[in-house]
């Protein structure tokens, strides 16, 4: 079977290089070139190869171009910018069957259009200096590539996890090993959390930490040394513009193998699915935070036992946003955040309540949201509390398997219409819009003011 334009499409898709996906299906970055040009069959073996791989259906990678192309193409003239133009799907569907290299070309143009407005917003939104946040930006597409999920480096945090319970604790744990860990007055950590005396091999952490916060830098002790070499592997497969991007991205795997280590994938995946994803329940159950339990729910992707995709979010009161996780490649996860009838926004008027959201993007895509108000440092009298706000989203149709959610409800509520971004919203009706959006003329008011900030032209 001969199937190179899809899977170079395929790989392309996963914003793979050839060599990484030639890596991920152990075989040669030839052979993966060889296939794409169908100067190679797909084998059987293959087929299984991709499917188990990258979490696909076999019928999915191997159905006819056109019926691909006319879903492609289907999900690509929702765009709001077509809104105008009749494109009855007989039309869509003979175009994607009769003429598939035109399609293919539409298909390139809409991801090109779509690619350079996303650089515009984010080049307009960043304003000056925003080259020094280049590095926070490769770290996130690098994490958001591999959906959050690194296969070898949580299968060791759970033979670590139950090595740790075996020695009746992180700190027993460590004790094995010859390091001691103490808690000392914040005046005497002198402004740190966590500091590894080497020297003595101690590991220091300010007794001011609640349980949860305690036992996550244990456990991020833990994975800056016994997972280190693990977490080398994970980033030596790719190189970075600046040794910032390594260093963000060292501290960032080291938290997931801590969540990892404390949240062990099978026990805490059986617990989700019995307690419905109930956050506030799992957190008793593992001794964790809101923020923790949020943040592992998105690397729930282990082939063959994944759970419901997430996005994640935390901002702060301004908007800015300082953590963003992609479980699932939902499209808002480069730029999402920015829109203020999402609910994260309003959460700090009443702290600590979770709050639910329906939610529906431009091009029809919905989603389910929670999001909470979540508080870190304080902790003693004088030492002042950074409040936040975390999300956490996923598809409407996974929404019925969560706690927060009950059939009765599920579909039936009215969605809350939202932006991935102002600059890339296209709802003329929004009056809630700070910017207009790229590429659309702004009409003069002279004679009309409608509620909107601004009105613009069709096309």
């Amino acid at each position: 079977m001969y199937l190179g334009p899809r899977l170079r499409r395929l790989r392309r898709e996963l914003g793979l290089t050839q060599q990484a996906m030639a890596d991920d299906l152990e075989i040669s970055a030839s052979y993966v070139a060889l296939l794409e040009r169908n100067q190679r069959p797909v084998t059987a073996d293959m087929l299984l190869r991709l499917a188990r791989t990258y979490r696909l259906e076999i019928a999915d990678i191997a159905s006819e171009d056109g019926e691909d192309y006319a879903r492609r193409l289907a999900e690509v003239l929702r765009d709001p910018i077509f809104a105008d133009i009749d494109l009855p799907a007989l039309e869509v569907s003979d175009l994607a069957m009769s003429f598939p290299g035109i399609s293919e070309a539409l298909l390139r143009l809409h991801g090109a259009y779509t690619r350079e407005q996303q650089a515009l917003a984010e080049q307009r939104a960043a304003g000056p200096g925003a080259d020094e946040n280049e590095p926070v930006r490769e770290a996130q597409r690098f994490l958001g590539a591999r959906r959050n999920y690194f296969h070898p480096l949580d299968m060791r945090a759970e033979e670590l996890a139950a090595e740790i319970e075996q020695a009746g604790g992180a700190s027993a744990w460590l004790a094995a090993k010859g390091v001691r860990v103490r808690s000392l007055p914040p005046d005497v950590m002198m402004g740190a959390l966590r500091r590894f005396d080497r020297h003595n091999q101690q590991l220091l952490l300010d007794d001011t930490l609640d349980a949860p916060s305690r036992t996550f830098h244990i456990a991020t002790h833990i994975a800056h040394t016994a997972l280190r070499a693990d977490i080398k592997q994970v980033l030596r497969v790719e190189s970075f513009a600046s040794r910032t991007t390594a260093t963000l991205l060292l501290r960032a795997l080291a938290a997931y193998g801590a969540g990892a280590i404390v949240m062990p994938y099978a026990r805490f995946a059986r617990a989700v699915e019995q307690r419905s994803y109930d956050i506030e329940a799992l957190c008793g159950l593992f001794g964790a935070s809101f923020e923790q339990v949020a943040h592992r729910l998105t690397t729930l992707q282990r082939p063959g036992e994944e759970r419901v995709p997430f996005f994640f979010l935390r901002i702060d009161e301004a908007g800015n946003v300082s953590k963003r996780l992609d479980g699932a490649g939902f499209p808002f996860a480069a730029h999402g955040g920015g829109c203020p009838l999402w609910s994260v926004h309003q959460v700090f008027r009443r702290p600590g309540e979770i709050h639910r959201q329906w939610l529906e993007l431009p091009s029809g895509e919905r989603y389910f949201s929670i999001a909470r108000t979540v508080t870190s440092a304080g902790g003693g009298l004088g030492r002042p509390r950074v409040m936040r706000a975390v999300a956490l989203a996923c598809a409407a149709d996974q929404a019925g398997r969560l706690a927060y959610v009950t059939g009765e409800e599920a579909g039936r509520e009215a969605p809350t219409p939202i932006g991935v971004t102002c600059r890339l919203c296209h709802r003329p009706e929004c009056a809630a819009r700070s910017v207009p959006p790229i590429g659309r003329d702004i009409l003069a008011d002279d004679y009309r003011r409608g509620a909107q900030p601004y009105a613009f032209a069709e096309s």
